[in-house]
């Protein structure tokens, strides 16, 4: 299955918190198999071969909505949890990045890192 590029980001985001022991499952507990890192990547990215279209879209919009609120590890190791766009706009202002204005909340939050 070809992927798009929201999936691609997904998967590396999701497999960049396993590799670096950040990845949990639902219950709480750290993910140590790879074969369940993948297998939550994937469903993250909605992709999965064992889910329908249907639910793979609900998963990627879930997902994409997820990062978008910062409300994923990398976000809140970073320190970009819970900041809004202006607030982020008003750093990257303050450290004068170029085409700011254009950026999107996370493209904000990648370039301030």
């Amino acid at each position: 299955m070809a992927e798009s590029e929201a999936q691609k980001e997904t998967i590396g985001r999701v497999m960049h918190e396993a590799k670096h022991g950040e990845l949990k499952t639902a219950g709480g507990r750290k993910v140590r198999n790879p074969k369940q890192a993948i297998a939550i990547a994937l469903h993250e990215a909605g992709a999965s071969k064992f889910e329908d279209r249907k639910t793979n879209e609900r998963n990627l919009q879930r997902t994409k909505a997820k990062e978008a609120k910062g409300q994923t590890f990398r976000d809140a190791a970073e320190g970009t949890a819970g900041q809004s766009r202006a607030a982020l706009y008003e750093e990257a202002k303050r450290r004068g990045i170029a085409g700011r204005s254009k950026m999107s909340r996370e493209a904000l939050a990648a370039a301030l890192r």
